[in-house]
Protein backbone atom coordinates (compact mmCIF):
# COMPACT_ATOMS: atom_id res chain seq x y z
CA UNK A 1 0.00 0.00 0.00
CA UNK A 2 1.22 3.40 -0.93
CA UNK A 3 -1.24 6.28 0.56
CA UNK A 4 -1.74 6.90 4.20
CA UNK A 5 -5.50 6.63 5.06
CA UNK A 6 -7.24 8.73 7.94
CA UNK A 7 -9.82 7.25 9.74
CA UNK A 8 -12.62 8.69 12.20
CA UNK A 9 -13.25 6.59 15.08
CA UNK A 10 -15.95 7.48 17.35
CA UNK A 11 -15.08 8.01 21.15
CA UNK A 12 -16.73 5.37 24.03
CA UNK A 13 -17.81 2.24 23.23
CA UNK A 14 -17.72 2.60 19.40
CA UNK A 15 -14.12 3.08 19.87
CA UNK A 16 -13.11 0.60 22.25
CA UNK A 17 -14.91 -2.17 20.00
CA UNK A 18 -13.47 -0.83 17.00
CA UNK A 19 -9.95 -1.12 18.25
CA UNK A 20 -10.80 -5.15 18.93
CA UNK A 21 -11.84 -5.03 15.60
CA UNK A 22 -8.76 -3.78 13.91
CA UNK A 23 -6.20 -5.56 16.31
CA UNK A 24 -8.42 -8.46 15.31
CA UNK A 25 -7.07 -7.87 11.56
CA UNK A 26 -3.70 -7.68 12.63
CA UNK A 27 -3.57 -3.92 13.17
CA UNK A 28 -0.92 -2.71 15.95
CA UNK A 29 -3.28 0.21 18.10
CA UNK A 30 -1.24 0.52 21.03
CA UNK A 31 -1.24 4.65 20.27
CA UNK A 32 -5.05 4.51 20.07
CA UNK A 33 -5.25 2.57 23.57
CA UNK A 34 -2.79 4.91 25.12
CA UNK A 35 -3.99 7.85 23.42
CA UNK A 36 -2.70 10.82 25.69
CA UNK A 37 -3.45 14.25 24.87
CA UNK A 38 -2.36 13.42 21.40
CA UNK A 39 -5.39 14.25 18.70
CA UNK A 40 -4.34 12.01 15.70
CA UNK A 41 -2.61 8.63 16.09
CA UNK A 42 -0.08 6.67 13.44
CA UNK A 43 -0.30 2.79 13.72
CA UNK A 44 2.72 1.31 14.21
CA UNK A 45 2.45 -1.44 11.39
CA UNK A 46 -0.48 -0.24 9.11
CA UNK A 47 -1.04 2.81 6.97
CA UNK A 48 -3.19 4.37 9.12
CA UNK A 49 -3.95 7.03 10.88
CA UNK A 50 -6.88 7.49 13.80
CA UNK A 51 -8.72 10.39 14.43
CA UNK A 52 -10.66 10.19 17.80
CA UNK A 53 -14.04 12.02 17.69
CA UNK A 54 -17.63 12.86 18.35
CA UNK A 55 -20.24 11.08 16.43
CA UNK A 56 -21.26 14.01 14.77
CA UNK A 57 -17.80 15.37 13.82
CA UNK A 58 -16.77 11.87 12.13
CA UNK A 59 -19.59 12.12 9.54
CA UNK A 60 -18.19 16.28 9.24
CA UNK A 61 -15.10 14.75 8.94
CA UNK A 62 -15.84 12.07 6.60
CA UNK A 63 -17.75 14.13 4.55
CA UNK A 64 -15.87 17.08 4.09
CA UNK A 65 -12.66 14.44 2.95
CA UNK A 66 -10.08 15.34 5.85
CA UNK A 67 -10.48 11.47 6.51
CA UNK A 68 -11.35 8.83 4.21
CA UNK A 69 -13.42 6.42 6.58
CA UNK A 70 -15.19 6.64 9.73
CA UNK A 71 -16.68 4.17 12.20
CA UNK A 72 -19.96 5.69 13.47
CA UNK A 73 -23.48 4.31 14.72
CA UNK A 74 -26.32 4.79 12.54
CA UNK A 75 -28.24 6.44 14.90
CA UNK A 76 -26.30 9.53 13.72
CA UNK A 77 -26.58 8.61 10.19
CA UNK A 78 -29.60 8.74 10.67
CA UNK A 79 -29.71 11.69 12.37
CA UNK A 80 -27.46 13.90 10.44
CA UNK A 81 -27.06 12.75 7.41
CA UNK A 82 -24.25 13.33 4.64
CA UNK A 83 -22.63 12.58 1.31
CA UNK A 84 -20.58 9.22 1.81
CA UNK A 85 -20.71 5.66 1.65
CA UNK A 86 -21.75 3.63 4.18
CA UNK A 87 -19.94 0.38 3.15
CA UNK A 88 -20.27 -2.18 5.86
CA UNK A 89 -22.16 -2.82 9.35
CA UNK A 90 -19.44 -3.97 11.75
CA UNK A 91 -22.29 -5.63 13.93
CA UNK A 92 -21.27 -4.37 17.61
CA UNK A 93 -23.37 -1.20 19.28
CA UNK A 94 -26.26 -3.07 18.29
CA UNK A 95 -29.40 -1.11 19.99
CA UNK A 96 -32.80 0.15 18.54
CA UNK A 97 -34.73 3.64 18.13
CA UNK A 98 -38.06 3.24 19.88
CA UNK A 99 -41.34 5.61 20.37
CA UNK A 100 -42.22 4.77 24.33
CA UNK A 101 -45.11 6.13 26.34
CA UNK A 102 -46.29 6.12 29.82
CA UNK A 103 -46.97 2.99 30.75
CA UNK A 104 -50.77 1.90 29.84
CA UNK A 105 -51.62 5.26 27.72
CA UNK A 106 -52.89 5.06 24.42
CA UNK A 107 -51.10 7.09 21.85
CA UNK A 108 -52.53 6.53 19.10
CA UNK A 109 -56.23 6.11 20.77
CA UNK A 110 -56.51 10.17 20.05
CA UNK A 111 -57.11 12.52 17.34
CA UNK A 112 -55.22 15.63 18.82
CA UNK A 113 -51.70 16.28 17.95
CA UNK A 114 -48.99 14.41 19.88
CA UNK A 115 -46.27 16.16 20.98
CA UNK A 116 -43.07 14.18 20.94
CA UNK A 117 -39.64 14.91 22.79
CA UNK A 118 -36.43 13.57 21.73
CA UNK A 119 -32.64 13.83 21.02
CA UNK A 120 -33.04 13.16 17.65
CA UNK A 121 -36.06 15.52 15.72
CA UNK A 122 -34.88 14.35 12.43
CA UNK A 123 -35.15 10.64 13.24
CA UNK A 124 -38.83 11.57 14.60
CA UNK A 125 -39.92 13.07 11.71
CA UNK A 126 -39.43 10.78 9.13
CA UNK A 127 -40.86 8.09 11.19
CA UNK A 128 -44.22 9.77 11.93
CA UNK A 129 -43.97 11.26 8.20
CA UNK A 130 -43.80 7.84 7.19
CA UNK A 131 -47.47 7.08 9.47
CA UNK A 132 -48.89 10.33 7.91
CA UNK A 133 -49.13 11.67 11.43
CA UNK A 134 -48.56 15.34 12.13
CA UNK A 135 -46.61 15.69 15.27
CA UNK A 136 -45.07 18.33 17.21
CA UNK A 137 -41.85 17.45 18.31
CA UNK A 138 -40.05 18.97 21.23
CA UNK A 139 -35.68 18.88 21.29
CA UNK A 140 -34.66 17.43 24.27
CA UNK A 141 -30.70 17.82 25.57
CA UNK A 142 -30.81 15.91 28.02
CA UNK A 143 -32.50 13.06 30.18
CA UNK A 144 -35.83 12.73 27.87
CA UNK A 145 -37.11 10.47 29.81
CA UNK A 146 -38.74 13.45 31.99
CA UNK A 147 -40.85 14.71 28.66
CA UNK A 148 -43.69 12.63 29.48
CA UNK A 149 -43.46 12.29 33.70
CA UNK A 150 -43.55 16.18 33.42
CA UNK A 151 -46.36 16.21 30.76
CA UNK A 152 -44.29 17.82 28.28
CA UNK A 153 -44.64 15.12 25.88
CA UNK A 154 -47.51 11.76 24.98
CA UNK A 155 -43.89 10.23 23.97
CA UNK A 156 -40.43 10.18 23.11
CA UNK A 157 -37.98 9.26 20.43
CA UNK A 158 -34.46 7.73 21.87
CA UNK A 159 -32.38 4.98 21.29
CA UNK A 160 -32.98 1.52 23.89
CA UNK A 161 -30.70 -0.61 24.72
CA UNK A 162 -32.71 -2.96 27.57
CA UNK A 163 -35.44 -0.64 28.41
CA UNK A 164 -34.35 -0.63 31.98
CA UNK A 165 -34.13 3.31 32.24
CA UNK A 166 -37.90 3.40 30.55
CA UNK A 167 -39.35 0.98 33.28
CA UNK A 168 -37.60 3.13 36.01
CA UNK A 169 -39.63 5.84 34.57
CA UNK A 170 -43.36 4.37 34.11
CA UNK A 171 -42.40 4.19 30.93
CA UNK A 172 -42.64 1.72 27.93
CA UNK A 173 -41.57 1.28 24.14
CA UNK A 174 -44.49 0.71 21.91
CA UNK A 175 -42.64 0.71 18.85
CA UNK A 176 -39.51 0.40 17.33
CA UNK A 177 -38.50 3.02 15.01
CA UNK A 178 -35.08 1.86 13.53
CA UNK A 179 -32.55 -0.43 14.51
CA UNK A 180 -29.46 0.75 15.26
CA UNK A 181 -25.47 -0.45 14.98
CA UNK A 182 -21.99 0.86 14.08
CA UNK A 183 -21.05 1.70 10.48
CA UNK A 184 -18.16 1.75 8.42
CA UNK A 185 -18.03 5.32 6.37
CA UNK A 186 -16.20 6.12 3.47
CA UNK A 187 -15.66 9.47 1.78
CA UNK A 188 -16.72 9.50 -2.10
CA UNK A 189 -13.80 10.82 -3.43
CA UNK A 190 -11.26 8.58 -1.12
CA UNK A 191 -13.38 5.75 -2.40
CA UNK A 192 -12.21 7.00 -6.09
CA UNK A 193 -8.59 8.05 -5.73
CA UNK A 194 -7.33 5.60 -3.02
CA UNK A 195 -9.47 2.12 -4.21
CA UNK A 196 -7.44 -0.26 -3.86
CA UNK A 197 -5.86 1.06 -0.70
CA UNK A 198 -9.42 1.23 0.76
CA UNK A 199 -10.46 -1.98 -0.56
CA UNK A 200 -7.51 -3.71 0.98
CA UNK A 201 -8.88 -2.33 4.04
CA UNK A 202 -12.43 -3.35 3.78
CA UNK A 203 -11.56 -7.08 2.74
CA UNK A 204 -9.73 -7.11 5.63
CA UNK A 205 -12.52 -6.12 8.04
CA UNK A 206 -14.89 -8.00 6.31
CA UNK A 207 -13.11 -10.78 6.34
CA UNK A 208 -13.05 -11.44 10.30
CA UNK A 209 -17.05 -10.16 10.36
CA UNK A 210 -17.58 -12.89 7.98
CA UNK A 211 -15.49 -15.19 10.15
CA UNK A 212 -17.92 -13.86 13.39
CA UNK A 213 -20.84 -14.41 12.08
Amino acid sequence: MSEWLRIALTKGRLQDKSVELFESIGLDCSPVRNPGRRLIHTLPNYPLDVVLAKAPDVITYVEHGVCDLGVVGKDTILEKGGAFYEVLDLGFGRCRFALAVKKGSDFYGTYKTRRIASKYPNVTRTFFEGRGMDVDIIKIEGSVELAPILDLADGIVDIVETGATLRENGLEPIEDVAQVSARLIVNTASMKLYKNEITDFLSRVEQKLGERA
